[in-house]
């Protein structure tokens, strides 16, 4: 199918193949500052991003802040060799895990966490009015030990403490009302290390078979990691000043330094990133689904694009565009299903019934790579009961056997925290089963398809919804599902687990692993903290009002309100909704089919589960541009073009990351940011 080791989904029976050399060890040093400037992204993220509305520091699975110091951190490093010859300060791997702190934790403090954290927290008490009955029909079901019992403390959190903005900011953390803060802080941070825990069991069991099995490619962590070859190597200069990467890094370079001028300066013209193309299309017929296309130029995204195998880069704008194909194909046929159909959903972007396809291709493809790892799991089984052991265990995060059992004993924990607020023990099962099964499967499409924003179409619940109705959750069950979901595992945008994997692809053949792992799982502990504390110290200080939260408030009420619609109107399974179900699932044993059984078959089923992905409208174009400069370079230059060219886009990645750092930077002291890359 291709020369790409990293493409292939095909599993090779047993572990072990294609291992990297064993023997370095990562220093306390890289740990500590790492951990370090992890810690300081939580600290100042809420209040770049919520407060001066500036260019997020994390944002998606190749967030700004960690790239932008790890390139300077490189720089540095060069420098300081060349100045102290024959001295490691750092080497190139201990930069690069310097880098995976920070990337786990710059999540943890914006979206993939403390974004709407405290907004969902008050939301049922805030927002409660007469109108809507949430106090009659919404509060009596509400396990009281998550939310805060003063409502001046809701108050005080939305509309600020009075005068605090001349108070420094210690003295605004002591002012803020703690004792109304401890007790639901308490329940749900014992609910959030133990997924992190659970999910750093899985990655430690899992990461053997994309690592080796399948010999993955990382896309989004190719550019670190040429980057540490250069530096570990001495090359880090002329890496850096090729004439390739030159020519692409001055693309993103001219490009943002004009735009950012005209955005603080109007008078001067603009190059202009969006085209919206939606207007080209009529709104009737065939191609009425791309009435609102658009457009969008963003130079680092066709770098990643570039970079990423061809069937999968392919994929994934081909099955963009055949989705919005498929919504004028069903006008034409007079197939008009209206969006009612759908009844209530908890996906943020799901708005019509076909969409649903995407449960149905979920499962399957879940299915499809538990069956491709059966050789790995019957290695895990083995060992977890001692009938064999890890070849080299300091190289592992956790050996096999404890984490095995940490992972069941996890399980256990988490199935036994959502039974004792309302689920039954069977529906507490199958929600926690269903939001690991949609976690994994969007760790797949990140790590292989280079995609570094993404977003679920349908929501876990929706398809448990889907396919038993919600009157099995019972009216409390309902409530611990849809607020645990909304915590965790609604928006992956920059979700925990895509980035424990891309540390352990970091760390891999590193001796002290082990070591490694307790200071990440400290440092997540550490990360939870400090981003409450920020969080919280900022919007006490401004009011969460004054912060740009509409998007966290926005999709927290619409949470409640679908739970109030359920408990009102319990819903059954509907039968369009099925039909889609089956549909996707049929389309997606075909693709998995065809795809691991003919080497030729160019499409990738990836591409298919992203379709209706709101991610997808911002980077379908990038994946078309990335994908038709590399089978262009492929089939009229080989691999010697191949090899200059790739650097060109190596550039546009660090030329795009450069500037939208450097006017992150510009914007703390400015009344306003320029915006380089999307929320």
């Amino acid at each position: 199918m291709t020369s790409d080791p990293g493409t292939s989904l095909r599993p090779t029976p047993g572990a072990g193949t294609g291992e990297p050399e064993r023997g370095e060890r990562v220093r306390l040093r890289a740990v500590l500052i790492g951990a370090l400037l992890a810690l300081v992204i939580c600290l100042v993220t809420p209040f770049n991003n919520a407060y001066l509305k500036g260019t997020p520091l994390g944002g998606g699975h190749f967030p700004l802040a960690p790239f932008y110091l790890l390139i300077w951190m490189m720089i540095l490093t060069a420098g300081l060799r060349a100045v102290f010859r024959g001295r490691r300060l750092l080497t190139g791997r201990e930069l690069l895990v310097m880098w995976a702190f920070m990337v786990l934790l710059s999540g943890v403090a914006w979206t993939g966490l403390a974004r709407t954290f405290f907004i969902n927290l008050t939301t049922p008490y805030h927002f409660a009015t007469v109108e809507n009955r949430w106090e009659e029909v919404l509060q009596p079901l509400l396990p009281k030990g998550w939310y805060p019992a003063s409502r001046e403390a809701m108050d005080g959190f939305y509309n600020g403490i009075s005068g605090a903005r001349q108070m420094d900011w210690i003295e605004v953390v002591q002012r803020i009302p703690w004792s109304a803060w401890a007790g639901p802080l308490l329940e749900w941070t014992g609910f959030i290390l133990l997924c992190y825990f659970l999910m750093i069991c899985v990655v430690s069991l899992l990461s053997r078979q994309p690592l080796y099995n399948e010999r993955m490619n990382f896309p989004l962590l190719r550019v670190p990691i040429l980057m540490q070859e250069a530096l570990d190597e001495d090359r880090l200069g002329a890496f850096l000043t090729h004439r390739y990467l030159l020519a692409g890094l001055l693309v993103p370079v001219a490009l943002h330094l004009i735009n950012g001028l005209s955005f603080y300066n109007p008078s001067i013209p603009s190059i202009p990133t969006l085209v919206l193309a939606g207007k080209f299309f009529p709104k009737a017929g065939l191609f009425s689904g791309f009435t609102k296309l658009k457009i969008y130029i963003y130079p680092a995204f066709i770098g990643f694009a570039f970079l990423t195998a061809k069937p999968v880069s392919f994929s994934l704008w081909f099955f963009f565009l055949a989705g919005a194909l498929l919504t004028g194909l069903l006008s034409v046929l007079g197939i008009n299903i209206p969006g009612a159909v759908l009844g209530v959903t908890f996906g943020s972007t799901l708005a019509r019934p076909e969409e649903m396809q995407t449960v149905g291709a979920y499962l399957v493809f879940f299915l499809f790579l538990a069956w491709l790892a059966r050789f790995h799991f019957l290695d895990i089984f083995l060992k977890a009961f001692g009938r064999r052991k890890d070849a080299d265990p300091q190289t592992e995060w956790i050996t096999t056997q404890p984490a095995f059992w940490g992972f069941a004993a996890g399980s256990v924990g988490l199935i036994a925290w959502c039974h004792h607020y309302g689920l039954s023990i069977g529906a507490a099962v199958l929600v926690l089963v269903a939001f690991f099964v949609f976690t994994l499967v969007a760790v797949r499409i990140i790590c292989q398809g280079g995609i570094t924003y993404f977003t679920l179409t349908a929501a876990p619940l929706d398809a448990l919804i889907a396919f038993f109705g919600s009157r099995f959750l019972t009216p409390v069950g309902l409530v611990v599902a849809a607020v645990t979901q909304k915590v965790l595992f609604l928006d992956l945008r920059e979700a925990l687990m895509p980035a424990l994997l891309h540390a352990r692809k970091v760390t891999d053949g590193v001796r002290n692993n082990r070591r490694i792992a307790v200071a990440m799982a400290l440092a997540l502990v550490a990360g939870v903290g400090v981003s409450f504390v920020a969080m919280l110290a900022v919007a006490y200080k401004f009011g969460a009002r004054e912060l740009e939260m509409e998007w966290a408030t926005r999709t927290s009420v619409a949470v409640y309100e679908n739970i109030f619609e359920l408990v009102e109107s319990p819903t059954e399974p509907r039968n369009w909704v099925l039909i889609f179900i089956a549909c996707g699932a049929a389309v997606m044993l075909a693709l998995v089919v065809c795809y691991h059984r003919f080497y030729w078959w160019p499409i990738h089923p990836i591409g298919y589960l992203t379709t209706y992905s709101s991610a997808m409208w911002t980077l379908w174009f990038s994946f078309f541009l990335g994908w038709a400069c590399n089978a262009l370079c492929m089939r009229y230059g080989g691999t010697a073009l191949f090899k200059n060219l790739r650097l060109f886009f190596i550039g546009l990645i660090i030329g795009d990351f450069f500037m939208a750092g450097s006017w992150a930077i510009y914007g703390l002291f400015s009344y306003a940011s320029y915006a380089v890359l999307p929320d």
